[in-house]
């Protein structure tokens, strides 16, 4: 059975994706980290559309988790192959540098660029073997051109878009891509708080963007008519100068 991977999968952009993944028939693995409530819901919204699914509650950043959670289900599942893995993990801790902590910068290098490293080491073994994947890593904008107060973020975000361009040239003799996707300001928990009125005179088409067009870009990387692209970057930001 064909599977997919999302971790952070419970809401927001995950979730979007998620269930893109089980309206194109794959089996999907939705990772989350806390919040069970959500990730039941997203797997809810699969089942009602007569998709498949399963739970798996781990921290991509603790290598031990991934390996105990992730790499037993797996152990257990062989009928399952993850095609496709989609590394959309993250957290956030805005602040100046100035004022940032030690544990604000750990965190979210280590849930971002560590998380990436963690669970795409375990996946990818498998998709050598099976001489097929597709690996797409969610970046953000911020990544590309930095962002003041996101300091930890930007470099997580754009460690991680260094890594998907050296792991494409690893593994595409093997009939595996490697692409990121940097959305801009999506309608999800980590832009509630900002004001979109305001913010969207920076944005070309005038709004911010949905999970579900996040998702779209996905399914394409996802496919195998995208075969012929791997170590690209595709930005879903309204236009915005990147």
């Amino acid at each position: 059975m064909k599977s997919a991977l999302v971790t952070g999968g419970s809401r927001g952009i995950g979730r979007a994706i998620s269930i893109k993944m089980a309206s194109l028939d794959y089996f999907v693995l939705i990772n989350y980290q806390s919040n069970r409530q959500e990730a039941e819901k997203t797997l809810a919204l699969i089942e009602e559309k007569g998709g498949k699914g399963v739970i798996l509650q781990f921290d991509v950043g603790n290598r031990e988790e991934v390996s105990k959670v992730l790499g037993g289900w797996i152990s257990v599942n062989s009928n399952h192959k993850i095609e496709v893995l989609v590394n959309n993990a993250g957290i956030k801790e805005d602040v100046l540098l100035m004022w940032m902590k030690n544990e604000q910068w750990d965190q979210v290098i280590n849930t971002s660029l560590n998380g990436f490293f963690n669970v795409t080491k375990l996946i990818i073994q498998d998709m050598l073997m099976q001489k097929y994947g597709r690996i797409i890593n969610i970046v953000s904008l911020s990544g590309l051109k930095g962002l003041p107060g996101q300091t930890n973020y930007s470099a997580a975000k754009g460690g991680v878009i260094a890594a998907t361009k050296a792991l494409a040239q690893e593994v595409g003799r093997r009939n595996i891509t490697v692409n990121a996707i940097a959305p801009g300001f999506i309608k999800t928990d980590m832009t509630e708080g900002l004001d979109e009125k305001q913010l969207r005179s920076l944005i070309p088409v005038s709004r911010f963007g949905e999970p579900e067009e996040v998702a779209h870009a996905v399914a394409f990387f996802a496919s195998p008519e995208s075969s012929y692209i791997t170590g690209e970057v595709l930005s879903v930001n309204g236009g915005m100068y990147s």
